[in-house]
């Protein structure tokens, strides 16, 4: 006799206060917001929520620009971030998968992207962190800000993203990214940099299971000391090996691309 799953309760909030609301503690509770992870983990009985809150409807999307700040709501698109033109935020954003993809996936959902069981996730969790980025939650204790990186260090676990605050552009940026054809337009390996005022952060996706500041590579400012913060893994797109040889590369790379920018 078949057992079916239990149902789904759906929350559809009409506004941020409404969203905030809904989500309470986030005891039991699954955010979705464009579905480009959630919805593949559903389809194949990985994932079964028992409360799903749907943000489309929540307002918690747009860019807002001010006199030194830019906030992005937790819903913007992966495709408007890749017209927003902060780098190295932007280059980041353009190579995510494909076209549709980043027409349905959003900032809110990548940078709280789990590591992935097959490929690495949150493409743009290294732009964020070498933007110094801040993370606007709401959760238990309300709402409150954290600098991003803490935010992936786990103080994001259970907390409703509502916005993300970055400072203006950046003295000089990069980003390099390991394309290969082959991979099904996920991003193996990807280095983003930004300078400010003469402090460089630098952070790297696909080596280790989320993103990470190369904190020695900051320091020193030479690539080879690139595998002193990371922990590249083998999966479906490439193996722990070759993420080891080609991260000093591209890291090499984004530097060589900061100077001559400065």
């Amino acid at each position: 006799m078949a057992v079916s799953a239990p149902a789904t309760e759906v929350l559809l909030p009409a506004s941020r206060e409404e969203a905030i609301e809904a989500f309470g503690d986030g005891a039991g509770v699954t955010v979705l917001a464009g579905g480009t992870i959630l919805m593949p983990e559903i389809a194949e009985g990985r994932l079964r929520p028992g409360r799903t809150l749907l943000l489309v409807r929540a307002g918690l999307g747009g860019v807002h620009s001010g006199s030194s700040t830019i906030r992005i709501g937790a819903t913007t698109t992966v495709a408007e971030l890749a017209e927003l033109g902060l780098e190295p935020l932007a280059s980041a954003a353009a190579n995510v998968a494909d076209l549709e993809v980043r027409s349905q996936g959003t900032v809110g959902g990548n940078l709280c992207a789990p590591p992935g069981r097959e490929f690495p996730r949150g493409d743009l969790q290294a732009p964020l962190l070498a933007l110094a980025a801040r993370v606007r939650s709401a959760g238990p204790g309300g709402e409150r800000v954290d600098e991003v990186d803490s935010f992936l260090a786990g103080e994001g676990t259970g907390r409703l993203v509502l916005e993300l605050e970055l400072d203006g552009p950046p003295d000089a940026a990069a980003h390099a990214v390991l394309d290969r054809p082959h991979a099904h337009s996920y991003t193996p390996l990807a280095v983003a940099a930004a300078e400010r005022d003469g402090v460089l952060r630098i952070a790297a996706t696909g080596a280790a299971p989320r993103a990470v500041r190369l904190h020695a590579v900051e320091s020193s400012r030479d690539a080879s000391d690139a595998l002193a913060d990371a922990d590249p893994q083998d999966d479906a797109l490439a193996s722990a090996w070759y993420r080891r040889k080609m991260l000093p590369v591209l890291v090499a790379r984004v530097l060589a691309d900061l100077k001559e920018a400065r």
